[in-house]
């Protein structure tokens, strides 16, 4: 990670972290560990040093910020709310609608919070800025998961070895 890409997107993102209710994701879990915060903050990122270190041509600003609310929903989805379920197809258009009512968004912003979920939800992305954060998406989505997959394996295997040891002594 390139220092002056750090310290561009922190300007980029500074408004729009320390606007509304985007601090209130961090209550919520979004995949594993991770908080919702947390994952779209990483998404963000990651959309923007892509975009940058390939010269894709993104409108940055609007990048960092559509990424920034991508999952601006606003709930636990893990609680059993019967209104939850469903959860994938229908937390876009509860984060859009959220994002809206807390920030002015321009077409670039909307696109990638209601489409970056494409293509489980059926409407294509319409700019490449939610292609782009559509795809990070889903590879951080990955990520997260698999890596807290990976550790409980390992606590397991660990915690089976440390069953089977037999004291000094027998």
């Amino acid at each position: 990670m390139k220092r002056e890409y750090i310290n561009d997107f922190i300007e980029l993102a500074r408004d729009t972290i320390q606007g509304g209710q985007v601090k209130e994701m961090d209550r919520y879990i979004q995949h594993s560990s991770i908080t919702c915060l947390q994952h779209c903050v990483i998404v963000a990122y990651y959309s923007f040093y892509w975009n940058r270190k390939y010269h894709l041509g993104c409108d940055e600003a609007s990048l960092v910020r559509g990424a920034l609310l991508h999952d601006y929903f606003l709930y636990d989805w893990h609680d059993g709310d019967k209104s939850h379920r469903l959860h994938g197809f229908y937390h876009p258009g509860r984060a859009l609608a959220n994002a809206q009512r807390d920030f002015h968004l321009n077409d670039i912003e909307r696109d990638i919070i209601k489409k970056h979920m494409w293509p489980l939800t059926p409407a294509l992305p319409r700019f490449r800025e939610a292609w782009l954060v559509c795809a990070v998406d889903t590879v951080s989505c990955v990520i997260e998961v698999v890596t807290v997959i990976r550790f409980l394996r390992a606590l397991r295997k660990k915690w089976l070895f440390g069953l089977m040891r037999v004291p000094k002594g027998c």
